[in-house]
C-alpha cells in the first residue's frame, strides 16, 4: 500500500521539481532587475540630480539676504550728514524650540516686544525653518531679548539710516526707503549714488535641523562707500535760515537760494522752500519731497539780460561801444516791447541798457543778432538743457526756437529779457557762472570725494562749455559791477558789501498762467558774484510772489546778508587785503 501511495505522488512531485527552476529563475530575475533599478540612482541625469540635491538642502537649510552697511555721507568739512544706527531683526527657528517651551517663549517675547502673544505663538509653532518676528527693533529692546538668552531666537543687526542735522540739506541728501528685502535711496545723493552707498548684499545659510547649530562666524557683507559732499554745513545752515526768514518777511509763496563756487562748479549750499526732514519723510506729501532748485522752472526776467549781452558781444553782432536810439517802445512780431519805467532813454549804449535794465535795449540787441545767432548764443549757455548735476530729477527748462510749432517772432524779443523762456535756478546760476569764471562754464556737482576704505577718489571739476571768451566775460562783469552801483539811476546799497566789489543783476519777472501773466505777481531775484575781479562765490536768490514787486527791493538785501556771512565762513579777505597778498606772491582762497 505504501508503494501505491508513492506511485500516486510521484507525478505531482515530478511536476513541482520541473517548475522549481523556472520559479527560482524568475525570482532571481526580479531581484536582479530591482538591484539594477536601485543602482541606477547612483547615476542620475544631471537635472534630476540637481533637483534632489535642492530638495534635500531645503529640508535642512534656507538662505537669507543680508543687506550691507550703507556708506556715510559727510559735508566738505567732514561733518556727518547721514549715517547708520544699529537696530535688530528678531527671528525664530521653530525647530530649535521644543513644544513644551513654545508658550513660555511666546510670553517672554510678547512682554518685551509689546506684540500679541498668540501671533508670536503661531510664528514659534510654524513649520517653516525660520520666521521673522519683528523688524526693526531698537537697540535697547534687542538688548533685553539678548539678556533672556532664549535658545532658538535669532538677532541680526541691521542699519537704520539717520540724518543728524534734521532739516539741513534734506533736499540734497534725500532719504532711504527700507523694507525687509530691500533698502534703496530716494531723492538726492541717496538716490543718485545708491549703488555706491548700498554696498554688496550677501546671503547667509540658516540651518533648520534641530540641535545642529549654525556656524558662529559672522558673515560680513561688503560695506558701502562713503561720500564727501561739496556742501558746507555752516553755509547750508545760513542759507536755509536766511531763505525761510526772507520768505516770511517778504510774504513770498516760496523761494530758492543757491551758493556755488564758479571756478569748480561746487555747490556750497542749495535750499528751497518748503524744507523737509529726511528722518520723517513719511510725514510729507509727494510734492514736498523734491528739490525745486533743479526740478521747478520759472521765467528769470532781467537776470537773463546778462546772457543776451554776453552772447551778442561774443557773436560780434554788437561791440562794447554799440548804441541804439531808445524810444521807449519797440514792436516785434506784433508785440509792443516797453521799458520797465515806461520811458524813452534816447541814444543809449549797451552798458547803460544793461545797467538800467532796459527791455527795449535787449530786444534791439536780439533782433540785430537775428534768430540764428541769438539762439545759438543762448543755447551755448546751457539754456534748454540739463546741467548734468549728480542729482536726480533735474529738468531741462523750456526754450522755444525757430521751427518749433509754438515759437513766434515775438519770442526773439521777449526771450532777450527773460520772458517766454523758462529755466531752473540751477541752470541760471550755472550760465552766469561762466561770466564769473572767465567764460568757462563748469558742470555743477554735489559730490566731492568717494571714499572706499583707504581709497579716496576725488571728483575732478569738469567744464561743460565755453560760451564766451575771457575778454567778453570781463566786459560783462564790469557792466554787472556798474549795475550794482548804478541800477535805476542810483546806487543799490542793499546789494553792496563793505570792502568787496560785487558784480550782479536784479530780476523781476512776470509769472505766466494759462490765461496770460498773473496780475501784480512777480518772481523777484538777484544773482551776483564776488570779488568781482577774482570771483570765488556766486549766489542766486529767488523769491516767488513777494508782497514787494521788485527784485532790487526784496532779493538784493538777502544777497547782501548772505554775502556778509559768507566772507567770514569761507575766509574771503577784503579786496584790499587780497590784492596786497597777491602782490606779495600769496595765494588766496584756492579750493
Amino acid at each position: 500500500m505504501t508503494s501505491a501511495i508513492r506511485r500516486e505522488r510521484n507525478p505531482q512531485q515530478d511536476m513541482i521539481n520541473r517548475r522549481v527552476p523556472f520559479v527560482g529563475g524568475f525570482l532571481v530575475f526580479i531581484a536582479f532587475a530591482l538591484l539594477v533599478k536601485i543602482s541606477s540612482y547612483q547615476w542620475l541625469p544631471p537635472n534630476v540630480e540637481r533637483e534632489f540635491k535642492l530638495r534635500g538642502a531645503q529640508n535642512v537649510s534656507s538662505t537669507r539676504r543680508l543687506p550691507a552697511e550703507r556708506g556715510i555721507i559727510y559735508d566738505r568739512g567732514g561733518q556727518p550728514l547721514a549715517f547708520n544706527t544699529i537696530q535688530y531683526e528678531i527671528g525664530v527657528s521653530p525647530n530649535l524650540i521644543t513644544d513644551s517651551r513654545k508658550q513660555t517663549v511666546a510670553t517672554q517675547l510678547a512682554l518685551i516686544l509689546g506684540m500679541d502673544e498668540f501671533d508670536l505663538y503661531k510664528k514659534i509653532s510654524s513649520p517653516a525653518p525660520w520666521e521673522q518676528v519683528a523688524r526693526p527693533v531698537e537697540a535697547e529692546v534687542g538688548q533685553q531679548i539678548a539678556d533672556e538668552e532664549i535658545f532658538g531666537i535669532t538677532m541680526d543687526s541691521i542699519s537704520k539710516r539717520f540724518y543728524p542735522q534734521g532739516l539741513l540739506a534734506g533736499q540734497l541728501i534725500g532719504f532711504v526707503i527700507e523694507d525687509a528685502d530691500n533698502t534703496r535711496g530716494a531723492m538726492g545723493v541717496e538716490d543718485s549714488y545708491n549703488a555706491q552707498l548700498a554696498g554688496r548684499v550677501v546671503s547667509q545659510e540658516v540651518i533648520n535641523v534641530p540641535f545642529q547649530l549654525p556656524d558662529d562666524q559672522q558673515i560680513k557683507s561688503q560695506r558701502g562707500t562713503d561720500l564727501v559732499l561739496t556742501i558746507d554745513r555752516d553755509v547750508q545752515f545760513w542759507v536755509e535760515y536766511e531763505l525761510q526768514k526772507a520768505v516770511i518777511d517778504s510774504k513770498s509763496s516760496g523761494g530758492t537760494i543757491i551758493v556755488m563756487d564758479p571756478r569748480t562748479g561746487d555747490i556750497l549750499a542749495m535750499a528751497s522752500t518748503p524744507l523737509f526732514d529726511p528722518n520723517k519723510f513719511g510725514d510729507y506729501k509727494a510734492n514736498e519731497l523734491k528739490n525745486p532748485a533743479i526740478s521747478n522752472v520759472y521765467e528769470p526776467g532781467s537776470t537773463f539780460k546778462v546772457l543776451t549781452v554776453a552772447g551778442a558781444l561774443q557773436s560780434g553782432d554788437i561791440a562794447p561801444d554799440w548804441t541804439y536810439n531808445d524810444q521807449g517802445l519797440l514792436t516785434v512780431g506784433g508785440i509792443p516791447i516797453q521799458n520797465w519805467d515806461r520811458k524813452a532813454h534816447g541814444v543809449t549804449d549797451v552798458s547803460t541798457a544793461l545797467v538800467q535794465s532796459l527791455n527795449v535795449g535787449m530786444a534791439s540787441i536780439s533782433t540785430q543778432m537775428g534768430p540764428e545767432h541769438f539762439y545759438s548764443a543762448i543755447e551755448s549757455f546751457g539754456i534748454g538743457q540739463r546741467t548734468g548735476i549728480d542729482l536726480p530729477g533735474e529738468e531741462a527748462g523750456i526754450l522755444r526756437v525757430p521751427g518749433d510749432p509754438d515759437w513766434s517772432e515775438a519770442n526773439l524779443a521777449t526771450n532777450s529779457f527773460g520772458q517766454a523762456v523758462s529755466v531752473t535756478p540751477l541752470q541760471m546760476i550755472t550760465a552766469v557762472s561762466a561770466i564769473a569764471n572767465d567764460g568757462l562754464m563748469m558742470q555743477p556737482r554735489i559730490v566731492r570725494q568717494i571714499v572706499n576704505g583707504e581709497t579716496v577718489t576725488n571728483a575732478q571739476p569738469m567744464a561743460i562749455g565755453r560760451p564766451i571768451s575771457a575778454a567778453v566775460a570781463k566786459e560783462v562783469t564790469n557792466m554787472m559791477l556798474r549795475a550794482v552801483e548804478e541800477e535805476g539811476g542810483g546806487t543799490i546799497p542793499s546789494a553792496q558789501v563793505d570792502g568787496y566789489t560785487i558784480a550782479g543783476k536784479t530780476g523781476t519777472a512776470e509769472i505766466p498762467s494759462p490765461t496770460g501773466y498773473e496780475s501784480g505777481s512777480s518772481i523777484a531775484s538777484f544773482i551776483g558774484f564776488f570779488p568781482a575781479d577774482d570771483p570765488q562765490v556766486i549766489i542766486l536768490v529767488k523769491l516767488d510772489r513777494p508782497a514787494e514787486y521788485w527784485g532790487s527791493v526784496v532779493a538784493a538785501p538777502v544777497f547782501k546778508t548772505l554775502a556778509e556771512r559768507l566772507v567770514i565762513l569761507l575766509g574771503i579777505p577784503t579786496d584790499d587785503i587780497r590784492r596786497q597778498l597777491q602782490a606779495n606772491g600769496g595765494r588766496v582762497n584756492e579750493r
